[in-house]
């Protein structure tokens, strides 16, 4: 495809797809085989955050047999394994081949408002488009997470956030202070101490599972379980669940549990929550104990509620004991000298704002946050998809798109057939 063709996009459109991930793509191949006219709006190119923002070693957390996007379900070699980076890319890619969608790639969305005539006006880069339903596939992580005080660390210390990270080797020579333990956080740090590398880790309050039990892995009993189909309004959360952290666990070599107390013994040095760097010191909260504590709860908590189920079901399945903590932290929590501790470098795994700034349609509530039910917006003809709990656990991931991609599918085909709105012919970039 040249640069031209590339940036080529219809003046009017039944239906735009912001956002070429899995999510768009999942849109793209339902609507196509619907025979539904429509374009996929991609700043920069289909999959671009699996190519683009993730480290060298990572790896699927959720096992290989999950991947089932519409029409393309993983058909390796592996289904109880974790798909590494480039396998992941291949896997998108083959998807991409296997149906040919509609993809604009180099088109960045400037604007999203209501048209005087009905339907959607999107000002992109390569002109503007009138469209009679929009479909927002863009994610909820936006922009990267760094906090404001970061400004006044000496500026010998090299600062990442997680999205740019790659690679121990990347790294200023030196001790890493790695900040936060979602998954990007815990799998970091894993990563940069299976290099060798000193690695201080401030646990915040992330939950964690395990990775095997009982015979198998913890996403196959869950599922069994009908977990993953639980929606977000009959959750015991209700909408708060989309508000929790996702539990750190780890696919690579195989799958393991991430135990941050066994890092310790290892030699990596935990803190608590960082609460902040001054004059060259970093203080923490008073809470690694509980943080710790908690996250084990959670792990032996998800453990107890397979053991009941396989009870109920009568499964015979192998029996394991309880976990017992390998080791425990000192009490306190004394600040951390950068420069003593050599601390060369700093990777802020705190996570991401979404950015919406650029959607002038009353589709948020008051904290900024879309307003929908399975990505259905108040404002007809507008949709999200891709976010976590759209709809249930799956929603953000390869398990869950496909579902949630064939709703709005349906809904967007009743709307078009309710209201004819024509395609116009291409038009070329100025």
């Amino acid at each position: 495809m040249d640069a031209v063709a590339a940036l080529s996009v219809p003046a009017r459109i039944p239906v735009a797809i912001v956002g070429g991930g899995q999510a768009g793509l999942s849109l793209s191949w339902h609507l196509k085989h619907a025979g539904i006219a429509h374009v996929v709006l991609e700043r920069a190119t289909p999959g671009h955050a699996w190519r683009h923002e993730r480290w060298d070693s990572f790896c699927l957390v959720t096992p290989n047999w999950q991947c089932t996007l519409p029409g393309y379900p993983y058909q390796g070699d592996d289904p109880n394994g974790f798909m590494v980076k480039g396998e992941i890319v291949a896997y998108l890619d083959g998807f991409v081949r296997s149906f040919d969608p509609p993809v604009r790639a180099g088109v960045s969305v400037e604007r999203l408002a209501g048209a005087g005539t009905g339907g959607y006006r999107l000002e992109t880069s390569a002109g503007p488009i009138e469209a009679g339903q929009v479909v927002i596939a863009t994610g909820g992580y936006h922009d990267a997470i760094i906090p404001p005080y970061a400004s006044a660390i000496d500026s010998a210390i090299r600062q990442l956030h997680s999205s740019d990270y790659r690679n121990p080797a990347s790294l200023p020579r030196g001790a890493v202070l790695v900040v936060g333990t979602g998954q990007s956080g815990a799998q970091i740090a894993e990563d940069l101490h299976l290099a060798g590398r000193a690695v201080h880790l401030c646990v915040g309050g992330a939950p964690r599972v395990a990775r095997f039990y009982r015979g198998r892995d913890v996403v196959e009993w869950l599922h069994l379980m009908g977990y993953y189909d639980i929606p977000v309004e009959k959750h015991p959360l209700r909408e708060g669940v989309r508000d929790r952290t996702n539990h750190y666990v780890t696919g690579r070599d195989g799958g393991r549990d991430i135990d941050l107390r066994r890092f310790a013994l290892e030699g990596m040095t935990l803190h608590g929550t960082l609460s902040g760097v001054q004059a060259g010191r970093a203080s923490f909260l008073d809470d690694l104990a509980g943080n710790l504590d908690e996250a084990d709860r959670t792990s032996e908590g998800i453990k107890r509620s397979i053991d009941a189920w396989v009870e109920k079901q009568g499964i015979e399945a192998p029996t394991e004991a309880p976990y017992v903590p390998p080791w425990q932290p000192p009490l306190g929590a004394a600040p951390l000298d950068l420069a003593a501790a050599g601390i060369g470098s700093i990777v802020w795994c705190i996570g991401f704002r979404p950015n919406y700034r650029w959607i002038e349609v009353p589709v948020f509530d008051g904290a900024g946050r879309p307003t929908h039910h399975r990505g259905v917006t108040p404002q007809p003809g507008c949709y999200f998809l891709g976010l976590p709990w759209l709809h249930t656990w799956g929603s953000g991931r390869f398990s869950g798109i496909a579902r949630d991609a064939a709703y709005l599918a349906e809904r967007i085909a009743a709307t078009v057939a309710e209201h004819s709105f024509e395609q116009a012919p291409t038009q070329e970039p100025a």
